[in-house]
């Protein structure tokens, strides 16, 4: 029997596959297609992986409880080239694994504080606050893989995890990367 446990880790290997996945065909870009302008909720590819990684750090901070609070975002400099930002995701995505992989099923009902700014320290649930992070970065790579669509570079398929049926696209990528 899967638990939400094991769903979450699964996610948050999907986030590090998707992600690998998605940055490989951003590398590949012509000069000039990373930040080009382009008709989405940010301007640009580079601005919404960008913001991908500025949310995943004010989330990790929050779930770590590591005392930045909002400036973890606020803080944050945006990478301009697409190699150190795909590191960095990276970085980030691992730190995420490692994080679900110490938690166990009544830790997803703790809570943890998130600041909230003018709004105040909210306490949040861990396991709101993953199913939340998750759901923001598939809402977010799926604007860049639109994006993707209108450069020389072909999107990827994205949603080739879960599944015993995809396990010939994705086993030789999920090995390279430990999953």
């Amino acid at each position: 029997m899967t638990t939400l446990l094991d769903h979450l880790r699964r996610m948050a290997g999907n986030n590090l596959w998707s992600n690998d996945r998605l940055y490989r065909a951003v590398l590949a870009l012509k000069p000039g297609e990373f930040e080009a302008e382009r008709t989405s909720f940010f301007p640009s590819i580079k601005a919404t992986l960008n913001h991908i990684l500025a949310v995943d750090y004010l989330y990790l901070d929050f779930l770590e409880e590591g005392g930045v609070g909002a400036a973890a975002h606020d803080d944050y400099v945006p990478f301009d080239e697409p190699q150190t930002l795909f590191a960095a995701q990276t970085a980030a995505d691992r730190r995420l694994i490692a994080f679900c992989g110490k938690l166990s099923e009544a830790d997803l009902d703790r809570r943890v504080i998130t600041d909230r700014r003018e709004d105040g320290m909210i306490p949040e649930k861990i396991g709101d606050i993953l199913a939340h992070v998750f759901l923001h970065d598939i809402h977010h790579r799926g604007q860049v893989h639109a994006m993707l669509s209108g450069t020389s570079v072909a999107p990827p398929q994205l949603d080739e995890f879960l599944l015993d049926y995809d396990l010939k696209v994705r086993k030789e990528e999920v090995e390279k990367l430990g999953l």
